[in-house]
């Protein structure tokens, strides 16, 4: 049975739709990229499965055992939250609010998860640090431990190498294939980079004018996966 499920999914803003009846599911396990030009819809798409906006049409379903509130969430940097003057033990712990329901503290439970994931992320040494003094790397994975406090088994990562150099870029795509593979959380990533989508993913799903669904070998074998490939090639 499919952690989640899109069926039939129409999506877009401002009354304009920008995807239109786009169907596929998501296994435990899985590591889906999410990929295709500027403007294709990724982030909305992402942000509807989010449940942070509603879709023009069609259904996002959960299965399998998850809940709509155990999906983590690594969302794009702004600028702003760059600079946010929290400490890192508190920007990791606010990721088990969640699970706190009613309660208006933390229980020890969810204090030493906080602990597990920033040991699992390389920062317990950095806890008591602010965050806007960290590098990107650094922050990132701050957030990547934030996220995996509200979920052991779907993360949704928007774009979560952009602006980083290359060595810590292949850091941070170590440790997230390192979730799906060791710790069998399931991935949902938003990327930019159509190698690392097919060297790391399970699944890839193409958005724009041409939509594709399906397994990484699938896609480099389609003419989209082509098309897209020799572009990305033309750039570098």
């Amino acid at each position: 049975m499919a952690q989640l499920t899109c069926r039939n999914l129409s999506l877009g803003y401002d009354g304009l739709e920008i995807l239109h009846d786009l169907s596929f599911e998501v296994n435990a396990g899985d590591y889906l990229c999410i990929v295709g030009e500027n403007g294709s819809g990724k982030s909305t798409l992402m942000k509807t499965m989010l449940g942070l906006q509603s879709p023009i049409g069609g259904k996002i379903l959960t299965g399998d055992g998850l809940r709509e509130n155990e999906i983590g969430y690594l969302p794009q940097q702004t600028l702003v939250q760059r600079d946010f003057p929290a400490s890192v033990w508190e920007i990791v712990l606010s990721g088990c609010q969640s699970r706190c329901g009613m309660r208006p503290f933390y229980s020890k439970e969810e204090k030493q998860l906080a602990r597990d994931n920033m040991e699992k992320m390389g920062i317990s040494s950095f806890a008591k640090r602010c965050y806007r003094e960290l590098s990107g790397g650094q922050q990132q994975r701050v957030l990547l431990a934030r996220a995996l406090c509200a979920t052991q088994k779907l993360l949704l990562l928007d774009e979560p190498v952009s602006g980083l150099d290359p060595k810590v870029t292949q850091e941070m795509y170590r440790l997230i294939y390192d979730l799906n593979k060791n710790d069998g959380i399931t991935i949902i990533m938003i990327s930019h980079d159509i190698a690392a989508a097919v060297k790391y993913a399970s699944h890839i799903l193409h958005v724009g004018s041409e939509v594709f669904f399906g397994t990484k070998q699938e896609y480099i074998e389609s003419e989209a996966g082509r098309h897209f490939a020799d572009e990305g090639s033309d750039e570098g």
